[in-house]
């Protein structure tokens, strides 16, 4: 691969002053004590990572804050309007204890399938390590979060952005990072949000905003690209070794503990994957930079859920060729993990080693994918031919067009009686051909009288694994429109909703209905 690293020293700062809008001078000071936070990252070295001052918002306002995200750190929400200040300037970038630490860390990868070189990072900022609340419990055993700010002004590593982020992208990634925990999916978490009177050109005039983001690592498949497609085979080996150290120290006594970690890295992936086909997910721009070395969800730009299933669909109108649609997830993953195991073939003995171990990927998720359809379906145990009966659904579901939240929310509700007539609201997922799906309703009928469970305990096992209510396109742009008239209340109430997404009693109706039949689909651009 051609080398693209840029030249940068320690000593490289980027001039952002002639961008800086003042902050406000009526603001007052925070009075609260934050935590000083640690760059454990810092310890490798000038060529992972640089010192770089957060560019402050002028005159921050806290838009949200997750209250769930809030104690994974021991944070206490704020409560007051004193308190939304202090979190404000804290997480708007004007608290030295929190941000006096940051640092850009350096990457590169494959975008839409061709190598891009250096990439970034081009507008975050690693702040440090806040040690988990619950001694790892609540980070999956890793003991500490790192704490990132998105939207935070230049870098060395920005080529031709500009380091900000805009309000509209910052909802989405805020909102969708945490309903995306709620529903069970691993993802990095979103703290909180904070706007700004700062203007930021993007395809119109808007505001900028910054989000706080958690994640045990902000490691991703193109930092060991980077250093690996550079020559770096020093750098590669040491960053190895620091991620196996602290994320997977079991991989430290392999044969060799590249492979390991290759290994462990498609083992996560795979079952990440299969979660985000299960809720309907769609990432929108699966490029290598944009793949946690967690197997863990990274990046809220273009993303969606489904709402009438197709497989092709993508939201990314950069995406013409349609590369990262929902239906080419799965094997976007295994490409970019490829990608992963070129990068660590300097550490690796022979090349068909890690081919062997990325090829693992596709059993591994084909069998998390069936145990994610059998318990959305109600099925406590696989049979031999599962399969197919699962895949005739999806078909059929392609053909009807049905809704792909509703639809498996609705099948709770089928019993199994053969003689019992099909409910309403679940007959209309399938307008278009309800033959096709009565046929396919009577073989899982019989399947269900291979169960053990009656019709009301299946239905409560599927209603805790079937959400009611995913972060919709429309839901997402009606808390957008509101906030950028300054109304930020529907952004804090879609978020409570989506803390409780199996609940629907608890749910206002307008959030667990599709959209209109007129609503325009999400179409939306890489841009920030």
């Amino acid at each position: 691969m051609p080398s693209r690293t840029p030249a940068f020293s320690e000593n490289a700062q980027m001039t952002t002053a002639s961008l800086d809008f003042p902050a406000s001078a009526s603001a007052a000071p925070s009075t609260r004590r934050w935590p000083l936070l640690e760059q454990s990252y810092a310890t490798l070295g000038s060529d992972f990572s640089l010192p770089v001052a957060v560019s402050p918002l002028p005159d921050p306002v806290l838009v949200a804050s997750s209250a769930e995200a809030a104690a994974l750190v021991g944070l206490t929400p704020p409560r007051t309007a004193d308190e939304e200040h202090d979190w404000a300037l804290a997480f708007g970038g004007h608290v030295e204890a929190v941000s006096g630490n940051s640092r850009a860390t350096v990457y590169a990868g494959h975008q839409f399938g061709n190598w891009a070189g250096q990439l970034g990072d081009g507008r975050a900022l690693l702040l440090g390590d806040w040690a988990d609340a619950d001694g790892g419990q609540h980070s999956g055993g890793y003991p500490s979060w790192e704490v990132q700010f998105k939207g935070s002004g230049l870098t060395p590593f920005s080529r031709m952005g500009d380091g900000w982020a805009v309000l509209r992208s910052s909802i989405r990634e805020f909102l969708c990072s945490e309903a995306m925990a709620a529903l069970g999916v691993p993802t990095t978490r979103a703290l909180c949000l904070v706007g700004s009177s700062r203007r930021v050109r993007r395809e119109r005039m808007e505001t900028a905003a910054m989000v706080t983001r958690l994640s045990p690592s902000f490691v991703r498949f193109g930092h060991f690209e980077h250093f690996s497609y550079s020559g770096q085979t020093a750098q590669l080996l040491q960053l190895t070794d620091w991620v196996i150290a602290r994320y997977c120290p079991e991989c430290a006594a392999a044969a060799q503990p590249a492979l390991a970690l290759l290994q462990w890295v498609v083992a996560r992936t795979a079952r990440l994957i299969a979660r985000w086909q299960a809720v309907g997910f769609i990432h929108g721009v699966m490029n290598t930079d944009n793949m946690s070395i967690l197997g863990w969800t990274i990046d809220y730009g273009p993303f969606a859920f489904l709402d009438a299933y197709d497989p092709l669909h993508t939201p990314n109108t950069t995406d013409r060729g349609g590369r990262y649609a929902y239906g080419r997830q799965p094997a976007i993953a295994h490409w970019n993990l490829l990608a992963l195991g070129q990068a660590l073939l300097p550490l690796i003995d022979k090349p068909e080693h890690a081919l062997e171990a990325v090829d693992t990927f596709r059993p591994q998720y084909v069998q998390a994918m069936q145990q994610q359809l059998a318990a959305k379906l109600g099925l406590e145990q696989l049979q031999h031919d599962d399969g197919d009966l699962f895949q005739d659904l999806l078909d059929v579901m392609a053909v009807n067009r049905s809704d792909w939240t509703l639809t498996f929310r609705l099948l709770a509700q089928l019993c199994a009686d053969p003689q019992a007539d099909i409910p309403a609201p679940l007959a209309a997922q399938f307008a278009r051909d309800p033959a096709r799906f009565s046929t396919w309703v009577m073989r899982y009928r019989a399947r269900l009288h291979a169960e053990p469970r009656d019709d009301a305990a299946r239905m409560q096992a599927m209603h805790a694994v079937n959400p009611a209510i995913v972060l919709r396109h429309h839901l997402a742009q009606a808390a957008i429109a509101r906030a950028e008239d300054g109304d930020f209340s529907e952004v804090r109430q879609l978020l409570d909703a989506l803390r409780r997404p199996f609940d629907a009693h608890a749910l206002p109706a307008h959030y667990t209905a599709p959209p209109k039949d007129d609503a325009p689909p999400a179409r939306l651009s890489c841009s920030s």
